[in-house]
């Protein structure tokens, strides 16, 4: 009999877990990274929440699905049939979700066999992850199906808003903002704040953990942790940084070399569907654009990608973006007539507040950015127009342009703008709140 497949996503959260160094504790989830394998070197395709579930869930880069911007905003796939929960489907699995998906506006459009979705408020992200997590627990301690199934648990949390009880758990002054904010009071708060999150979201995870252990079906199940892009802090989230577009990825299966072991290979989360069909022995559907890392398994050292590549087309606003990773170099190339910073792509919170109380939308943006990730890790020496990196450039373009084409990427040949579908809401490029959605 074919594994069963354990899909646990999380919002927001990049890297900035425990097992990868970041100053919180999540136990359940450094508990499965030390059973399982931990990828150092992994990326989205695309660092906003819809685009980047449906590169994961399709193999494919979000513009050849379509997926362009978010899907609560009136953006969907052409084909939910590319969806892997219905590839899947088709191969014999029973597939259920519980919890959140972004994905499609609404669950039914994707054909899951069985959706469980909180019944409280939307602003009820405990009620809603506790829900979730718990009603996937009893689904997998009274699952009885005679065939593998191919479990998606969506988690809220580390989504904002974030709890406003965090301080009775962590104390905000021996905490320190990401290197991307400034060090106040008030960011102070807002991070202790996400890490109180994180929490909840660790404890959500280790529920459904441990009733797989209870069902007795661990060993014969695939586990797969991890994140849509980094989290929700500015310059991280819906930016080509590695702080937009790393994300955690855990692997833990019965019969994994190597377990306990972490991998720097190079890979996108488009590469979990291809490795998934050969875990599970599959045929790959020829629609996918990832390559498969299950070698990885046997010896973490092998190298899979040459490079990967993610983008950013709408979030709240248009915000044309493409860009290419290597292992050492980055280039991000922007596709729009403007070239200021776009506040409605940057969410709501106090180090948002200050940035622009500080001057951040008078500040012009490059339009291309090239970055030596290893003499300059947190991306901040731009090289554009260094004579000593205009091979290293010229390379990464014309690599990054063929992937377009190849792709058939729509921002191909465009001299404004990507158009929306019909009926999808978006920000202007002035909206300093997101919440001020246009439809036309």
């Amino acid at each position: 009999m074919r594994k069963n497949i354990l899909y646990i996503h999380t919002h927001d959260s990049g890297r900035y877990l425990e097992p990868y160094g970041a100053p919180v504790k999540t136990p359940r989830i450094m508990r499965l990274a030390e059973e399982g394998t931990l990828f150092r070197n992994a990326y989205c395709a695309g660092p906003t929440c819809s685009p980047s579930r449906v590169g994961l869930l399709s193999g494919m880069s979000p513009h050849s699905s379509n997926m362009l911007g978010l899907a609560q905003r009136g953006f969907r796939m052409d084909d939910y049939g590319y969806h892997l929960s219905n590839f899947l489907k088709g191969n014999g699995y029973q597939t259920c979700l519980f919890g959140v998906q972004h994905e499609a506006p609404d669950s039914a459009m994707i054909g899951y066999d069985y959706v469980y979705e909180a019944d409280c408020d939307e602003s009820d992200f405990m009620g809603r992850d506790l829900g979730a997590s718990g009603h996937a627990a009893r689904y997998l301690k009274e699952y009885q199906e005679d065939k593998p199934f191919f479990l998606a648990v969506g988690l809220i949390h580390t989504h904002r808003a974030y709890p406003d009880d965090a301080e009775k758990y962590i104390n905000p002054n021996y905490v320190s903002p990401p290197f991307t904010v400034a060090d106040t009071k008030e960011n102070r708060r807002d991070i202790a704040s996400y890490l109180r999150s994180a929490q909840i979201a660790d404890d959500c995870v280790g529920v459904v953990l441990d009733a797989l252990k209870e069902s007795g079906m661990e060993d014969e199940t695939i586990i797969i942790f991890t994140t849509d892009h980094g989290i929700a802090f500015p310059f991280m989230k819906c930016n080509g940084y590695d702080t937009g577009i790393g994300v955690s990825l855990i692997m833990k299966y019965k019969g994994n070399a190597a377990a306990g072991k972490v991998s720097d290979s190079l890979l996108s989360q488009i590469d979990i569907f291809p490795t998934l069909c050969d875990m599970v022995g599959l045929m790959k559907p020829d629609y996918l654009q990832g390559k498969s890392f299950v070698e990885v398994f046997d010896n973490p050292e092998a190298k899979i990608n040459d490079e990967i590549y993610s983008e950013v087309t709408y979030h709240a606003a248009y915000e044309p973006m493409r860009c290419i990773r290597t292992e050492r170099y980055k280039l991000i190339r922007y596709y729009d007539f403007h070239d200021g910073h776009v506040p409605g792509n940057i969410d709501e919170s106090s180090c948002k507040t200050l940035l622009i109380e500080s001057g951040l939308l008078r500040k012009s943006r490059p339009r291309e950015m090239l970055f030596d990730l290893y003499l300059d890790p947190v991306e901040r020496e731009n090289l554009i127009g260094n004579p000593d990196y205009k091979e290293i450039y010229t390379d990464l373009r014309m690599r990054l342009e063929d992937w377009m084409e190849r792709t058939e990427d729509p921002l191909i040949g465009v001299s404004y703008r990507v158009p929306k579908p019909e009926g999808a809401f978006v920000n202007r490029l002035q909206d300093l709140d997101p919440g001020c959605m246009i439809g036309e």
